[in-house]
C-alpha cells in the first residue's frame, strides 16, 4: 500500500500540529498552574511538555528511519533493521527518565507536574483528531 504525496502531506500537517499544540498547551496550562500552585509547579508542567515534545520529535524521527530502511528493503524477504533505530527508541524513554530525576533531583520541581506536563502530547493529538473530525479537509 503506497501512500500517495497527498496523503503524505496531509499527514506531515498532522505532525507539525501535535508537535506545536504540545508547546502551546504545556506553556498555557503551566500560566495557571504556576499562579495556583506556585511557581515549581508551573516549571514542572512546561519542562514536562517539552520532553513530551522531543519524545514526540525523535519518535518521529526514528519512524522516519525505519520507514526508509524498510522501503529500500522492499524486494528482500528478509528485512533488516538497523541497530541504531532500537538503540534511538530505548535512547529516548531513558533521556526523558533521566531528565525528570535530574529536574527532580536538583531543582525539586514535583515529579507528579512533569507526569502532567508529559500528557500534553496526549491533550496536543486529542485536540489535533477534534478538529480533523469537526472540520475535515479534501483529500
Amino acid at each position: 500500500m503506497e501512500i500517495s504525496a497527498a496523503e503524505l502531506k496531509h499527514y506531515r500537517i498532522f505532525e507539525t500540529r501535535i508537535s506545536y499544540l504540545t508547546l502551546v498547551l504545556g506553556a498555557a496550562a503551566s500560566l495557571p498552574v504556576g499562579y495556583l500552585r506556585g511557581l515549581q509547579w508551573g516549571l514542572g508542567i512546561f519542562t514536562g511538555s517539552i520532553l513530551a515534545w522531543l519524545s514526540f520529535r525523535w519518535l518521529k524521527q526514528g519512524l522516519d528511519a525505519l520507514t526508509e530502511a524498510a522501503k529500500a528493503q522492499a524486494d528482500q524477504k528478509k528485512v533488516k533493521v538497523p541497530v541504531l533505530i532500537y538503540f534511538k527508541a530505548l535512547f529516548r524513554y531513558g533521556l526523558i527518565g533521566l531528565a525528570v530525576y535530574v529536574i527532580f533531583e536538583y531543582l525539586h520541581v514535583p515529579v507528579l507536574s512533569m507526569v502532567l506536563g508529559l500528557c500534553a502530547l496526549g491533550a496536543a493529538t486529542l485536540v489535533v483528531s477534534v478538529h480533523e473530525i469537526v472540520h475535515p479537509q479534501e483529500q
